[in-house]
């Protein structure tokens, strides 16, 4: 056991983790004899997430479904204070899955010819893209592969981060901060996954719609598919409604190394990039109707199934990023979805192209924008699909 597992057990422990949560159990259906191997059983699905909470994460929720069975599961604690048992309805942070929302209002806008994909985003918000990215085109906000730099925010460290975690961000405002720097590449030469591109994204929608971001994914997403249970939170730094803490590791005021409750925390850095609250069972039924082809109709579906000919910016892999979706292989097939982590939060989306098997999760995970991922959410991955 490592110097931080032994800490965080330890912060844990202090917290009442020890005490012995009670587990609610998975409400689940036997996969069909006739699913691959690739597919999960129940029982590796329960195993996923068994043993909550731990160092790594104090509840999770998560639902399987799809022609090749289905499964729901909820563990952990509500919160580390009462250790009462976890909600499995409860809302949660939904992070950068709401890309994937805010690229179906876009691509909505183009299928009605309000949005050209080829069009540049500096010809309809001149007055806030510089001529410097003048040629970064609509797709290529979609698909990250734009060339403009993130924004500066206050802080270096998660601590610094959590002192500023009320601060409002205003979307503009970020634009100017990431448009005043150089290009890290000419647009379409690479892909670097970042908000900014989204950020435009949500501004573009406000221009060719006039009217807010918000109101029309509601009117647009939310409504038609009865998501009662997803909002955009505003500058409003509390989840509205029931839902499970989030915690974080980091320092203490005392010093020590510990968890930190930080349920409470402003999301408007992430606005169109990842703001979203939701619930399982909302983002399982957008999944269904995204993939079903009931939210992107026709050819312009195919923008989130395509992924451009440009490198990732870092590493020199190819492109993983869609226009809001991304692609990994799993047990020997594309699974396309989507990961989001806000602090306290990590949440996902994915399904194979044909809706066979979909997969939805929301994890409180102790260090949820870490580069690793989260355990608990590598286990559901690995056991729902298989393993790369």
């Amino acid at each position: 056991m490592n110097g931080t597992t032994r800490t965080l057990l330890a912060a844990a422990l202090v917290l009442g983790v020890a005490a012995g949560p009670a587990v609610v159990p998975a409400a689940a259906a036997t996969a069909p004899a006739s699913v691959s191997s690739a597919a999960s059983s129940t029982a590796a699905l329960d195993a996923a997430i068994a043993g909550l909470p731990n160092a790594g994460a104090t509840a999770a929720l998560a639902r399987v479904g799809g022609s090749e069975g289905v499964w729901q599961g909820a563990t952990g604690v509500h919160d580390l204070r009462t250790n009462r048992p976890v909600d499995p309805d409860a809302r949660f942070r939904a992070g950068s899955v709401t890309k994937v929302f805010t690229a179906a209002v876009a691509l909505q806008l183009a299928a009605e010819g309000r949005l050209d994909l080829d069009r540049t985003a500096r010809s309809y918000l001149p007055e806030l893209i510089p001529a410097a990215y003048g040629k970064v085109t609509v797709r290529q906000l979609l698909n990250h592969t734009h060339g403009i730099p993130a924004p500066d925010f206050p802080g270096t460290t998660v601590e610094e981060w959590y002192e500023n975690r009320f601060l409002v961000h205003d979307p503009e405002d970020m634009v100017r901060s990431a448009t005043a720097k150089h290009p890290e590449f000419a647009p379409g030469a690479r892909q670097h996954y970042l908000n900014i591109g989204y950020t435009v994204a949500g501004l573009l929608i406000e221009r060719v719609t006039g009217e807010r971001y918000e109101d029309v994914l509601a009117a647009r997403v939310l409504r038609p598919l009865g998501l009662r249970g997803t909002y955009s939170p505003g500058a409003n730094p509390r989840i509205v409604g029931p839902h499970n803490h989030g915690y974080q590791t980091m320092r203490l005021a005392d010093g020590t190394t510990g968890l930190r409750d930080v349920s409470v925390w402003g999301t408007t850095d992430g606005w169109a990039a990842g703001d979203l609250v939701s619930t399982t069972a909302d983002l399982e039924r957008f999944t269904r109707a995204l993939f079903a082809g009931r939210v992107v109709r026709g050819p312009l579906l195919e923008e989130m199934f395509t992924l451009p000919d440009a490198p990732d910016f870092k590493t020199g892999a190819p492109a993983a990023y869609a226009a809001g979706l991304s692609m990994k292989r799993l047990g020997g097939r594309e699974v396309w979805g989507k990961t989001g982590g806000r602090w306290g939060y990590n949440a996902a989306i994915a399904s194979t192209r044909d809706g066979s098997r979909t997969l939805v999760y929301s994890v409180n995970s102790t260090d949820a924008k870490g580069q690793d991922m989260n355990q608990v959410a590598l286990n559901l991955m690995v056991a729902a699909f298989g393993r790369p």
